[in-house]
């Protein structure tokens, strides 16, 4: 054995040698034995087994990521899901349009984790808007065709969407009062309130420019969406 070759405590090397397996599962342990292998080979010898081994670790790296990602977005729409079946439920409870209309104006922004909330509904009548005053900061009359108008602001084309999602520089001093200057995301959810009814949209606003943005998925606003349009259909019959 040459002089230069380094020697283990007798007590590390018998450490060692009762519990291999350690060894294996430390991955600075593992790659630290590589790094010593090939320079105990010397410059002049490839190790091809060393390189594959590099790729497959970092394909694996690759891999956690992926799932890390994959796990997240399962619990972001579990959470998501919860919150919609909360605020359904709380659609429910109200037994009159005046509780109706205060179960929105309190609880469901909360239940939503939205900033503001506004329901807009389209009349032809020129007092509607003096009555809604009247009922709460809630609800907003306004005259037909604003809520086309509306969710179609900024867009771009296409085909009409029950839901539109989209970040802004503010929003509708119209839709969101005092806190419009703060509103920097927002949800228009579309309502057709039924046969010979103008539509509606109820109107969710964040402080989060990200909390909504046109590349996220609307399965779970559409279907609330879907729910409310019907519940609201029942306190207008």
């Amino acid at each position: 054995m040459s002089s230069n070759t380094a020697k283990l405590d007798d007590a590390l090397r018998a450490a060692i040698l009762e519990k291999p397996d350690a060894i294996l599962e430390d991955q600075n342990l593992m790659n630290a034995l590589v790094s010593a292998n090939e320079r105990a080979m010397g410059s002049n010898i490839v190790d091809l087994r060393g390189i594959a081994m590099e790729r497959l670790e970092a394909r694996l790296d690759r891999l956690e990521d992926t799932h890390r990602s994959v796990i997240a977005a399962a619990y972001e729409n579990l959470s998501g899901t919860n919150q919609i079946h909360r605020a359904v439920l709380r659609l429910l409870d109200p037994t009159d349009f005046t509780g109706f209309l205060t179960s929105l104006n309190q609880e469901m922004a909360e239940i939503l984790r939205v900033d503001a909330l506004a329901l807009v509904l389209e009349t032809r009548q020129e007092d509607g808007s003096a009555a809604a005053e009247r009922i709460g900061d809630v609800l907003k009359i306004v005259s037909p065709g604003y809520v086309a108008d509306y969710a179609a602001a900024g867009g771009r084309g296409g085909p009409d969407r029950q839901v539109t999602l989209r970040q802004l520089q503010t929003g509708s001093a119209r839709i969101y009062g005092g806190k419009a200057e703060w509103i920097r995301s927002e949800a228009c959810l579309k309502l057709d309130l039924g046969s010979g009814r103008l539509p509606g949209m109820l109107v969710l606003g964040s402080e989060d420019p990200h909390q909504f943005s046109p590349q996220q998925g609307t399965d779970l606003l559409g279907f609330f969406a879907g729910v409310f349009e019907r519940t609201m259909r029942r306190w207008l019959s």
